[in-house]
């Protein structure tokens, strides 16, 4: 008999008691607390176990559990006898920064501040405390949300410290999701104020807190040290690249088809792993994301889980306002192949539209892209330096990056599909009229390119925009070399019996020509580099395959058809 699933549940305590569905990961206690670490930073993808994993921690060297081996029994850290002395052994502050997303600083800042107050309240029994004095107990009351800025950067510092004398041990501080508010306040627009506050917040805690035993903190990006922490050397940063803790977060292959093999669905394991496979976590291949498979063996179909679970509204923005290199890379992504790209694991969100490839190193953390591979060079002045090679993650998250596109559309949903049906039908009068109406309405949307040095490269991926969804009849290339040189856009037909093959070029007006002879040149250009040739090598004839010139001026176009 399977056990029942249980979806969405963040407690440990509950997932025991309910012996509902669980995989054992119960080897990251000992793996850790054997780490010479005093404050390690794990970052993860979301929906990853993060936040069931610090619970676990929680449950287990809690004071407030001491008489909870049962939650322990029969997993992989209880077979180690040593281990079980530490069960219940140690002061433990647990808490929470996911529900942190205020619209302005002020916000923001009440709401951690009563974040605190809750964690100050949940060790209420300090206040009967023999071993506290009154002014301990009273400082104790003062964490409350009308704390200032000075009682709370320091507040877990002076919580560790009531707890330590209560207890006679160190403290163990565990904090999930530390990255939500600084996502929150780069899209807001108060990155400044936030850094200034969890500088202090983060170095008072985990640095300056001679009470501090351990601590974990949990998020999906590392996020640049002279954002958030500065004056932290005792840090230990595992992230997606690194090996530690590898198989802790997300499930391995193995469990994955034991677990369908429980209920039966062995059947689907290819079609899981095209799915939901490819994540990959310091060398450690197929890793499967834990939120997907739950929810797939719970409902027993496929779909969308993990993507629908969160917002892509930052990654969107970047991708949609960034510079030409951005969306020639996205093109790549979006055909399924791999894009190679120096990165630099610390995201530094103050400069993610600045810094070309800050928006990979952002995927490759949030886990919408794998990693391929990755080769390391010594350079001429001796210092090394990694290209990494990323590619879409799985089938889920590809048709997030399809859907992604299609909403940059969306207020032109009606016209985009008449495009494409006009594009489809040669019907090149309204292939004009329709293009002119979506670029007017959407080149001040997409285009930050005012600087770019070459405009023919927006143009290019913006039709690649549009015609991403024909992408179940025609494969589509661009930037291939066919005949005598390298066409822009090709779309070669999967039934050649049905729909034809299709070459497009792109050309920007110039001073000294007209739109109506930019177009000309470009299907010149098509003849005179024998573009066709690569679909005639298909076997498919001239006369089924269409020849179209795009001219551009600013937000004008003009296509021709030969």
């Amino acid at each position: 008999m399977p056990r029942t699933v249980g979806i969405g549940i963040q407690s440990f305590e509950s997932i025991r008691e309910k012996h509902v569905f669980y995989i054992d990961k119960t080897r990251f206690i000992k793996d850790w607390w054997n780490a010479q670490s005093d404050v390690t930073l794990i970052t993860r993808p979301r929906r990853f176990g993060k936040t069931l994993t610090m619970d676990m921690v929680r449950c287990f060297f809690s004071a407030e559990f001491v008489k909870r081996s049962d939650l322990f029994e029969g997993l992989s850290i209880w077979e180690d006898t040593e281990f079980r002395e530490l069960q219940g052994a140690y002061p433990v502050i647990s808490l929470t920064f996911s529900g942190v997303k205020g619209s302005c600083f002020e916000t923001t800042r009440a709401q951690i501040a009563r974040i605190i107050e809750e964690v100050a309240r949940s060790h209420g029994y300090l206040f009967q405390s023999k071993h506290l004095t009154v002014n301990e107990k009273w400082d104790l009351k003062n964490l409350n949300k009308e704390m200032d800025d000075a009682t709370l950067f320091t507040s877990l510092k002076t919580l560790s410290s009531l707890l330590y004398k209560h207890y006679g041990k160190k403290v163990i501080i565990l904090l999930d999701e530390y990255d939500t508010p600084m996502q929150e306040a780069y899209m807001a627009g108060y990155w400044d104020e936030i850094v200034r506050l969890m500088n202090s917040f983060f170095n008072l805690t985990f640095k300056a807190n001679p009470y501090l035993e351990k601590a974990i903190i949990t998020g999906i990006t590392r996020v640049s040290k002279e954002s958030m922490f500065s004056d932290m050397n005792n840090l230990d940063v595992v992230s997606v690249l690194s090996r530690k803790y590898a198989d802790s977060f997300g499930f391995t292959q193995q469990e994955v088809f034991d677990a369908l093999e429980e209920y039966g669905l062995s059947s689907e394991k290819e079609d899981v792993k095209s799915w939901y496979d490819g994540f990959n976590f310091g060398g450690i291949k197929d890793i499967y994301n834990p939120w997907s498979i739950i929810n797939f063996l719970d409902k027993r179909e496929y779909g969308d889980y993990w993507v629908n679970s969160g917002s892509y509204e930052l990654i969107s923005r970047l991708l949609r306002e960034g510079d030409n290199s951005r969306k020639l890379y996205f093109e790549k992504l979006l055909k399924r192949e791999s894009i190679k790209v120096f990165l630099d694991e610390q995201v530094s969100f103050h400069t993610l539209f600045e810094e070309p490839n800050a928006l990979w190193s952002l995927l490759l953390a949030a886990g919408y892209l794998k990693l391929v591979n990755a080769v390391t060079t010594k350079q001429e002045d001796g210092l090394l330096e990694t290209e990494y090679e990323l590619a879409p993650t799985n089938l889920e998250v590809y048709g997030m990056f399809r859907r992604m596109v299609a909403s940059w559309f969306k207020p032109q949903q009606v016209r985009y599909n008449e495009f494409l049906c006009a594009l489809l039908s040669a019907d090149v009068k309204l292939m004009n009229k329709l293009l002119n109406k979506i670029t007017l309405e959407s080149f001040s949307f997409f285009d930050t390119s005012e600087s770019a040095g070459e405009p023919e490269k927006f143009y290019h991926g913006f039709v690649l925009g549009l015609i991403v969804d024909l992408s179940k009849k025609y494969s589509i290339t661009s930037n291939r070399e066919s005949g005598y040189g390298r066409y822009d856009i090709m779309l070669i037909p999967k039934d050649s019996k049905e729909n034809d093959g299709i070459i497009i070029e792109f050309k920007v007006q110039d001073e000294e020509r007209s739109l109506e002879e930019t177009v000309a040149e470009a299907l010149l250009q098509i003849e005179k580099k024998d573009y066709a040739a690569n679909l005639r090598a298909l076997g498919i004839p001239d006369e089924k395959i269409r020849r179209y010139g795009f001219a551009f001026r600013g937000k004008e176009v003009l296509i021709g058809m030969k």
